[in-house]
């Protein structure tokens, strides 16, 4: 669960935080599009996965590793 944790905190994070900018836009222009305030979040989680990809699967990774060899020395 601690990996699973770091791994999704920040792509969760980048995408609560942009939710929260486009709700507040949303209730001061008054627009209540769905798509409006669903694009800025997909792109926002895009974004975050397109610059840590490379972090995240080394932990992931790395994890995998970890839980082979636990299996391999039969716990």
């Amino acid at each position: 669960l601690a990996v699973l944790a770091m791994v999704g905190g920040p792509v969760l994070g980048a995408v609560l935080v942009m939710g929260v900018i486009m709700g507040v836009l949303q209730a001061a222009t008054q627009i209540n599009d769905p798509s409006v305030g669903f694009l800025p979040r997909l792109a926002a989680g895009a974004l975050i996965c397109f610059f840590l990809g490379g972090w995240i699967v080394e932990r992931l990774a790395k994890y995998f590793l970890y839980a082979m060899e636990r299996i391999a020395e039969g716990f």
